[in-house]
């Protein structure tokens, strides 16, 4: 009769894997003692370490909460002043108007006092203007509403602003609707 090939502990029947694991715990070998002073050391390095992981990470959310909050602070005024541009668009039509009328009407002069005031309100809050008038076409504060052939200035040139554009600080709060110059008129020939 042949033998059955040995099995591992995995294999053997229940009642047989209690006495095959003391067996192998027997023929281990057994742990070097450990030093008390040392293990007392290496647990306070690891709660040491701990300590100043945590400090870091503390000391980094405050000054991400300090950061979030002086952004906050300094773009809370964003969709009020966003607001605010068209009323601006409108005014300019009206002081068109107005000048057109003459520039010596009370009316003419009450309201360039309130525009000269709206302006420096708006720069006040840290609103600017989008250079554009003759400057080169950026499409990232720039739309462009068409474009029109011009000998006299060259291609991607702004020739005319349709709809003025405004940042607050660095951020865009409206692009400026331009007219771009795509260069000198092409003749058939």
């Amino acid at each position: 009769m042949e033998n059955p090939p040995p099995q591992d502990d995995t294999t053997l029947p229940p009642e047989a894997q209690p006495a095959a694991a003391s067996v192998a715990e027997e023929t281990a070998q057994p742990e070097a003692p450990v030093d008390p002073l040392t293990a007392l050391q290496a647990e306070m390095e690891r709660w040491r370490d701990l300590a100043y992981r945590s400090q870091a990470e503390l000391d980094n959310f405050r000054k991400r909460v300090a950061r979030e909050q002086q952004e906050t602070r300094a773009y809370a005024n964003a969709d009020l002043l966003r607001s605010l541009i068209p009323i601006l668009d409108t005014f300019a039509m009206g002081m068109d108007a107005a000048r057109a009328e003459s520039e010596k009407s009370i009316v003419f002069m009450g309201m360039s006092m309130v525009q000269k005031q709206m302006e420096d309100f708006l720069r006040e809050m840290g609103v600017q203007e989008v250079e554009s008038q003759g400057k080169a076409f950026d499409p990232n504060v720039h739309e462009a509403v068409s474009q029109e052939a011009s000998d006299s200035v060259a291609e991607g040139t702004i020739l005319r602003v349709m709809r003025r554009g405004y940042k607050l600080k660095d951020r865009l709060l409206r692009a400026a609707n331009v007219v771009v110059s795509s260069g000198a008129a092409k003749t058939e020939g």
